[in-house]
């Protein structure tokens, strides 16, 4: 971190470089924050970026003056993958994207789920032997990636998932290597890296037209999004093409599986390191449950299931960071932003800020008790994002959640598996650099 600046308030100093950020944007993040204060200008090559970090002025962005600012160019830049699906796209036809695929994650439709999230999270923990040790990451994509397709587009890909599933990994090694330097470079040179991901795109493809195909043959009734997407219709009449089924099929499966695996992934790590949650999470379990699977009529009477989830995503943030551009001059805490500015607001820096989270490293899931998310700054603890483009699929992604951690915990302990480092390490989403192994061991109730 340079420091030539002079100290005090300074709501728009130049800080950093590119190697700086490259070494820990985690670092660099909280770094930029704890010494110039909630409004901080750094510059990678020759762009520059204003980070927020006070939860009014994240709420001006991303739910006051929203339409204002649009997704980041990174983000954009990534079509191959994502195509003009909801993560991308903008305006009026990300609104009416949005209005069709919404009712597919109603409060009802999400309890239908939940037999399906316990039978899938049954399944896997069935192929589990006792004392084995493995990288619980791929166990837990490999998991919610099987329930987002199974629940949302009625396709058990079992057979399929490690195609699949690799194809996904593959999008996300090449963004974050297409990015990691500071240039960016466009899918349709045909680098080493672009040409892996074409080839992982393509695999995606077959799989995805091939579910698309099917279902327009089988003439079989289905209620799930897939079939309310093929039925909608736009204000003209036209219904969707195949391409942009793709789109929309290929945005959900990437987003409902990665940042919920990470969520669970994240939170089995933070349980191993603090027993004395553990022990009460499954005393919570065991008396709630006792023995039998958990139900979604469950979820109210898990409360600290609920904050252990909730602290972990509070530590360990999947959506560590988002990045929206300026479409016109605004002002923003007081300070002009020009148009085309870039603005980052962190997930990571606001979550372990000690004006809002007493003692903010700590793993404190009774923190959450008596309604803190209630008592909390709108934009302390964001998650799942906010405003219009809050994540679609938050309530689904926190039911989800919680029924595998007491499934799984009622029947498992998770232990770190000795000598291997876990850190984090940010991409488009928060992975664990290294990988958790852990070590998976059968437990009895307790006493």
């Amino acid at each position: 971190m340079q420091n030539e600046f002079p100290p005090g308030p300074q709501p728009h100093p130049l800080v950093g470089n590119l190697p700086e950020f490259r070494k820990n944007p985690l670092e660099f993040f909280t770094l930029c924050a704890r010494h110039y204060g909630d409004i901080v200008r750094y510059r990678i090559l020759n762009v520059n970026v204003f980070l927020l970090n006070h939860p009014d002025w994240i709420e001006d962005v991303l739910a006051g003056d929203h339409r204002n600012f649009m997704k980041g160019r990174i983000l954009r830049a990534n079509r191959l993958m994502l195509g003009n699906g909801l993560i991308i796209n903008e305006g009026d036809d990300w609104m009416r994207q949005r209005r069709l695929v919404q009712p597919a994650f109603h409060r009802d439709r999400i309890a239908a789920y939940a037999g399906v999230m316990i039978a899938f999270t049954q399944r896997l923990a069935a192929s589990w032997r006792d004392g084995e040790t493995f990288d619980i990451l791929p166990e837990m994509k490999r998991l919610t990636l099987e329930i987002i397709a199974k629940t949302l587009f009625d396709a058990d890909i079992s057979s399929q998932a490690g195609v699949v599933g690799r194809a996904l990994q593959i999008f996300l090694e090449e963004f974050a290597a297409r990015t990691g330097n500071g240039l960016l470079v466009p899918e349709r040179i045909p680098t080493p890296g672009n040409l892996r991901l074409q080839r992982a795109v393509r695999r995606l493809d077959k799989v995805v037209y091939r579910m698309i195909q099917q279902r327009r043959l089988s003439g079989q009734p289905h209620n799930d999004l897939l079939t309310m997407l093929l039925e909608a219709r736009d204000e003209r009449g036209n219904r969707m093409s195949d391409q942009q089924l793709r789109d929309e099929v290929m945005n959900i499966l990437l987003a409902g599986h990665e940042t919920t695996a990470l969520a669970l992934t994240w939170t089995w790590y933070l349980l191993a390191k603090h027993p004395a949650v553990e022990h009460r999470l499954f005393a919570e379990l065991d008396r709630v449950l006792g023995g039998r699977s958990p139900e979604v009529t469950d979820i109210p009477n898990l409360p600290y299931t609920d904050g252990v989830l909730k602290e972990s995503l509070r530590l360990f943030p999947p959506a560590w960071c988002i990045t929206r551009v300026a479409l016109r001059e605004c002002e923003i805490g007081g300070y002009a932003v020009p148009a085309g500015t870039s603005l980052s607001v962190s997930q990571w820096v606001v979550h372990h800020d000690p004006r809002y989270f007493e003692d903010p490293e700590a793993f404190k899931p009774q923190r959450w008790e008596n309604d803190l998310s209630r008592r909390l700054p709108a934009f302390a603890y964001f998650p799942f994002g906010g405003g219009p483009r809050r994540c679609l699929g938050y309530s689904f992604a926190m039911t989800e959640a919680v029924l595998i951690i007491a499934a799984l915990a009622s029947k498992f302990r998770f232990s770190l598996a000795p000598g291997h480092p876990v850190v984090p390490w940010p991409s488009i989403t928060l992975n664990p650099k290294f990988g958790v192994r852990m070590i998976i061991s059968r437990r009895m109730p307790l006493s």
